[in-house]
């Protein structure tokens, strides 16, 4: 009898030992999936992340897929970057994202060649149950990211970089009026060079940058606004084009962001202008903060910027990762979500340097 029990425990303790190790070989061989309760779905590292850019050889994006890729190499097996150049062709644009979802993908990272395309695209994108998160184009209605629950909308404030922009410019008229005002008429005449037409970004830095000007008590005159498409050459030929047209009419170039404003500086610089004599000056601002516009700014070359978070690759990486893994999508960052629940702003810096010192 006594035997009989001791089969029976020796039997039941071989179950239990055999079940055991069956969990421990379970958990090992998933031990590099990660099961997203919050987003019903499993992640299995490394995270296969598809950027979807308008230009790849956009200076700005170009900076960005830099440290995109310095994030993958300092997160060997947990991260994969692939990065789809539309060339400013929004079929091409929507046949990658398309071809990528059936492949198969973690996290979207949008630049959209053509807004008003944004609805539909994220209505796709949500049936793969995908997170996506929208960057460096600030949608018309916000409505849109609201659409999908796993979207979510990462830019700047374009207001406050126009404020900043005008205040720099404002600033450097009220300390330094003599060396800017050249035809002695109280009037600021400048240069808007503009990023794209009907862009909200490029709406709201032109308004509010001429605006602020206008509020610290400074009349302005608008010479001339040319659309750039945020493109350095383009801005450099255009300028010098419009230097010879204007000459010492122009008082100031206010540019929609540093890639242009690196175009107008070197325009400038090919007819004696910014290039360390304080007599002849042209003052040009920029939006981003990107390295070479600081260097200028250094320089004296260029009067200043708008300089946007130097670590905003990791930003983006991190708050992507938190809609990955289902967490609070500002965890790990600096940032809470703005009002509509959905956005994250990056704050502006005022950025300056010793053009009239």
């Amino acid at each position: 009898m006594i035997g009989m029990i001791q089969m029976k425990i020796f039997k039941k303790t071989i179950t239990i030992s055999i079940i055991a190790i069956i969990i421990i070989i379970i958990l090992e061989n998933n031990l590099y999936t990660v099961k997203c309760i919050a987003n019903d779905y499993s992640v299995t590292l490394p995270v296969k992340v598809a950027l979807f850019t308008k230009d790849l050889n956009d200076d700005y994006i170009e900076s960005l897929s830099k440290n995109f890729e310095d994030i993958q190499k300092n997160n060997e097996g947990k991260v994969i970057f692939n990065f789809y150049d539309a060339k400013f062709n929004k079929s091409t644009q929507i046949s990658d994202i398309n071809n990528k979802l059936n492949q198969g993908v973690d996290l979207i990272l949008l630049d959209i060649v053509d807004i008003n395309d944004l609805a539909e695209v994220i209505k796709k994108i949500a049936q793969y149950n995908v997170p996506v998160l929208v960057f460096n184009r600030e949608p018309y209605s916000i409505d849109v990211i609201k659409s999908y629950k796993k979207a979510l909308f990462v830019g700047t404030d374009s207001k406050q970089a126009g404020t900043l922009q005008g205040k720099i410019i404002a600033d450097a008229w009220n300390s330094n009026k003599q060396a800017i005002d050249k035809n002695n008429d109280d009037i600021l005449q400048y240069i808007m060079l503009v990023g794209e037409r009907f862009n909200q970004t490029s709406i709201d830095r032109s308004t509010y940058s001429v605006l602020t000007i206008q509020q610290a008590g400074i009349k302005t005159q608008e010479l001339a606004s040319p659309i750039l498409n945020w493109n350095t050459e383009s801005a450099k030929s255009t300028v010098e084009a419009l230097f010879l047209r204007y000459g010492n009419q122009i008082e100031a170039i206010i540019s929609n962001d540093d890639s242009m404003a690196i175009g107008a500086a070197h325009a400038l610089q090919k007819y004696g202008y910014n290039n360390g004599n304080k007599s002849k000056v042209i003052p040009v601002v920029g939006i981003d903060g990107m390295i070479e516009a600081k260097e200028l700014i250094s320089k004296g070359f260029m009067l200043g910027t708008a300089l946007q978070n130097p670590d905003l690759a990791n930003t983006i990486y991190t708050i992507g990762m938190n809609l990955v893994y289902g967490r609070d999508p500002v965890e790990g960052t600096p940032y809470k979500l703005d009002e509509t629940g959905v956005s994250v702003l990056i704050p502006f810096q005022e950025y300056t340097g010793p053009m009239f010192k």
